[in-house]
């Protein structure tokens, strides 16, 4: 008997060790570590986590520019993983542009999820050697999403979210339009879907948007940046010079005409100021100024600027659309621009051509095709003017927050819509969602 119980246990170890060797093994060919010292030219780099995750890392890959022809060169794109369970599910952020740091999305902490953020192609690290603006389309950057998806899945293995927000949410979209299987949900947040490089539905929206009574404030507070232009300008100048601004690409007299065009749009997006905050004629020029560069900012038009946020004008003015304004309202008073659209921030001699099937054909997959999407707006955001129309989809869900800016998240929205967004992830991913987890 005695016997018969070494014998067992020695089977017992001899089983316990080929297990452990087994999952060992497992284990070392799906780390993370393993995953990226597979793929030539990638780093691997252990950072900081947030307090909610167990692990988090940077990670450099090589990217294919044209994925349809890699032999055409790379890039390397910059990635950030924060893992807190094998097994949750993964927030995956796309977004539209740098991503500048590690932070833990309001989506990932309220699923307690493992999170993965990708910094799109040509911001930011993520930027080829030799820019050549071919390969900057929405389908690459999708297909940018894809091989990232792909590979950590082998690590990952519960239910997958992508999102973002405005142009990160647009890009959202994009993915799912090429690569549909990809991920289980989608979440963009408020993330316009443009038409053309001068969408007329923004015009629409800013001539509706809030009270009559506002509304002429905003145009009358215009008209009198226009009107004091001969006091106002050289303190827009001495302005920017103090922060170092400089103005080739458009003259400092553009800038400022474009900036106080610019004023309605970026009051309604961020809606930081309520309309009794704006200055009158009985103002102090000082007032004027500053709450002129608090809403709009001048960086924008500056070299600076537009250097920042080039590569958004390219896909902008080629495939995903933008607005443009409305000279008329200002007529006699705009003596330096001439083009309402954003043509002047694109790359210079290079070509510029519209392709508008493409945001049609994201259109109709939206409205016919997509399944577990939910989308998320401020009713006041300048941006919701182009918010996707879901048509007769009942597999998607868009939620407008009352009086909403281009801030509006999930904890922002109303007792109702907030339970609807929870309800509705809790049904798509099969598990409890604490909601005192939304900070």
């Amino acid at each position: 008997m005695k016997k018969l119980i070494v014998n067992s246990i020695s089977t017992y170890l001899i089983i316990s060790l080929s297990l452990l060797i087994s999952v060992s093994c497992t284990h070392q060919e799906t780390s993370l570590e393993n995953i990226v010292s597979k793929i030539p030219g990638a780093k691997l780099k252990k950072i900081p986590a947030d307090s909610m995750y167990t692990a988090a890392w940077k990670i450099m890959i090589p990217q294919p520019l044209d994925h349809k022809h890699p032999d055409k060169g790379s890039f390397i794109q910059k990635i950030y993983v924060s893992q807190v369970d094998l097994s949750r599910p993964v927030v995956f952020i796309t977004e539209g542009y740098s991503a500048n740091r590690n932070y833990t999305s309001e989506l990932s902490r309220l699923l307690d999820a493992n999170q993965i953020i990708v910094e799109h192609r040509y911001f930011g690290e993520s930027v080829p050697d030799s820019i050549d603006w071919t390969w900057l389309t929405v389908e690459q950057a999708a297909a940018d999403h894809h091989r990232i998806v792909q590979l950590l899945k082998k690590l990952f293995k519960g239910k997958w979210i992508n999102t973002g927000i405005s142009k990160g949410g647009q890009t959202t979209m994009y993915h799912r339009y090429f690569y549909p299987d990809d991920v289980d949900i989608s979440v963009p947040y408020v993330a316009p879907l443009n038409f053309s490089i001068e969408d007329p539905r923004i015009y629409l929206f800013l001539d509706t948007v809030g009270t009559p009574e506002c509304r002429k404030r905003i145009h009358a507070f215009q008209k009198l940046l226009l009107e004091k232009k001969n006091v106002l300008y050289p303190m827009f100048l001495k302005f920017c010079k103090s922060d170092k601004l400089t103005f080739t690409r458009l003259t400092p007299e553009q800038a400022y005409e474009y900036s106080v065009l610019e004023y309605s749009f970026a009051f309604w997006q961020w809606g930081y100021w309520a309309c009794k905050d704006i200055p009158t004629a009985a103002s102090s020029n000082e007032d004027i100024l500053k709450h002129f560069s608090e809403v709009g900012g001048f960086r924008y038009f500056s070299d600076q600027g537009i250097a920042e946020m080039e590569p958004f004008f390219y896909q902008a003015m080629t495939e995903i659309g933008y607005y443009g304004y409305d000279f008329s309202e200002f007529e006699g008073l705009l003596k330096y621009v001439k083009n309402p659209v954003f043509t002047f921030a694109a790359p210079q001699n290079t070509d510029i051509t519209f392709h508008p099937r493409l945001m049609k054909n994201v259109n109709e997959f939206l409205q016919e095709e997509a399944s577990q999407f939910i989308y998320i707006y401020g009713g006041s955001d300048t941006w919701s003017a182009t918010s996707v129309d879901i048509g007769d989809n009942k597999q998607s869900i868009k939620i407008y927050k009352p009086h909403g800016s281009h801030r509006t998240r999930i904890k922002d929205l109303l007792p109702g819509q907030k339970k609807l967004v929870i309800s509705s992830l809790e049904n798509w991913l099969n598990m409890n969602i604490d909601e005192s987890r939304l900070k």
